[in-house]
């Protein structure tokens, strides 16, 4: 039984339980984590504002000495940590692998931060006076993340606002929380301090009354979520009511463009992975193929050849994707499956929906019935008025539609009024240039997938994909700091500002 962590010590259980399970085997349940209520979240966010203080006065070298030392407990832990994603999320051992290495990156990155938290001396239009700029740490950070990605994500958010000296409450998903539990005792055993990074388990109604109160009460300075785009309106509207600006990381309706010009079995390849990789379950999972009308026909023959060849099943096998992750998105993706409407055409699998006995799919790996398996759905024939082409859709199912001009598939890759990431597949510079000028995502692929992050490069979107914040690398950091200016006047005098400033008179008259 697992249970929520304040203060270094563990909430005692309490009788509301969620049973997380696998999702290969849904009859093996992985772990049972006591929910906690609002209750509990503000004591963590007072718990955190107490430890807050101490935290920050430690120096920021030996604060990136502690992110050095999670990194290398990561790595030392990889392949156990790994196999406790796929086993409870359904995530494919080999993307598992690559997760976990996602925090051994941001902790590779962030650990000289501690020694790079530069702010600048600045020079007076006054003598004898010197001016200086600082970063501080906020304060309490709250983190809200989902359990597509549970321990990259958190890392994201968790490891450089500890950088800083912020303080954390972390609430993970509830339906991965056994890697929450592996996520934290890694950085409890990595020399985090007590109270300086908490974790707590509730739901999402409870969560948002304890972070409502919190935040009332004066007790968190930033909050951090990763989720859908509905959620996330209602948390932004929240912390607007407190002056305050959250960290947002929201859902994606991703295009791709592939060109007349472009490499169409490379473009197969990148496709394949962006909407199929991790069952679609990614905020960049790939959702409009957007295909010049010349290329169309041969590009669509390849993709179905492909889906229908890659090999889907148990997750611990070298699979293109396993289940989907839990129940609740199992629902959901069978409510976007009817979407499907009569001028769709349909391809990439012998069925749709649930992969059974009665459904089968060729080449499956393992046993359909024991988990939360789907057909790879291609839809051909997407217009701009279909729900398909305009909602997230968070499954493995990939729409596809014609374009004949540049400047109209540029139209249609921002139609959906989402903003995360774009890829385009060409050959020709100038489109590239052009593409990327007018596209609204806020980040961009160039022959390769709308999916794929690196832990130094700004990772975040615009418009319902979120609010303009950005994660990762040094523009993280001003999510958590604030910059303090400083001004020393050591001239023994008031020297006032656009008033006691010495004047040097030019002849803007003269002519040669």
């Amino acid at each position: 039984m697992l249970s929520s962590v304040i203060g270094g010590e563990r909430l005692a259980p309490g009788a509301r339980v969620h049973r997380s399970t696998n999702p290969s085997r849904t009859a093996e349940v992985v772990a049972e984590v006591s929910l906690a209520g609002a209750d509990d979240l503000v004591r963590a966010c007072a718990v955190a504002r107490e430890a807050q203080d101490a935290w920050r006065d430690v120096p920021a070298p030996v604060r990136g000495q502690v992110i050095a030392a999670i990194g290398r407990l990561v790595e030392a832990n990889k392949g156990a940590l790994a196999r406790v994603v796929t086993r409870e999320v359904g995530k494919p051992y080999a993307e598992a692998l690559g997760e976990v290495q996602e925090i051994a990156d941001t902790c590779a990155f962030f650990l000289g931060e501690g020694r790079r938290l530069y702010g600048q001396t600045v020079p007076s239009e006054m003598p004898d006076k010197q001016l200086f700029t600082f970063r501080d740490p906020v304060g309490v950070v709250t983190v809200i993340t989902a359990g597509n990605f549970p321990v990259a994500v958190p890392s994201w958010y968790i490891v450089p606002a500890l950088l800083c000296g912020n303080t954390v409450v972390w609430k993970p998903a509830e339906y991965a929380a056994a890697c929450a539990e592996a996520f934290y005792e890694v950085f409890a055993h990595a020399g985090v301090p007590d109270g300086v990074l908490n974790v707590v388990h509730a739901d999402g109604p409870e969560t948002y009354r304890g972070l409502e109160r919190a935040l009332g009460e004066g007790l968190v300075d930033k909050v951090g979520f990763t989720g859908s785009t509905e959620v996330g309106s209602r948390i932004g509207e929240l912390c607007g009511r407190h002056l305050q600006s959250p960290c947002l990381e929201l859902g994606g309706k991703n295009p791709m463009v592939v060109t007349e010009d472009a490499e169409l079995p490379l473009a197969v390849e990148g496709a394949l992975f962006s909407g199929f990789g991790t069952a679609g379950q990614r905020c960049t999972s790939l959702g409009t193929a957007i295909v010049h009308e010349s290329v169309h026909d041969e590009f669509v023959r390849l993709l179905d050849e492909a889906t229908r060849s890659a090999v889907v099943g148990d997750p611990s096998g070298g699979v293109l994707y396993g289940p989907m992750i839990d129940e609740r998105f199992a629902a959901g993706f069978e409510k976007v499956l009817g979407w499907i409407e009569p001028h769709h055409t349909v391809l990439g699998s012998s069925a749709t929906g649930r992969i059974t006995a009665t459904a089968p799919r060729a080449g499956f790996d393992g046993d359909p019935a024991a988990g939360l398996f789907y057909h790879p759905v291609i839809v051909d024939g997407v217009r701009p008025s279909d729900a398909l082409f305009t909602h997230e859709t968070f499954g493995p199912i990939i729409g596809v539609t014609k374009y004949q001009t540049l400047d109209e598939a540029i139209s249609l890759a921002n139609a959906p009024g989402y903003g995360l990431s774009a890829s385009i597949y060409t050959t020709d510079p100038a489109t590239v240039f052009a593409f990327r000028r007018r596209i609204s995502a806020g980040m961009v692929s160039v022959n390769n997938s709308t999916s794929g992050a690196e832990a130094h490069l700004p990772f975040g979107g615009n418009g319902r994909s979120g609010n303009g914040s950005r994660q990762s690398g040094v523009w993280v950091l001003d999510q958590f700091t604030r910059w303090q200016s400083m001004n020393w006047d050591h001239s023994g005098r008031l020297q006032k500002a656009q008033m006691d400033v010495l004047e040097i008179t030019p002849d803007l008259g003269f002519r040669l």
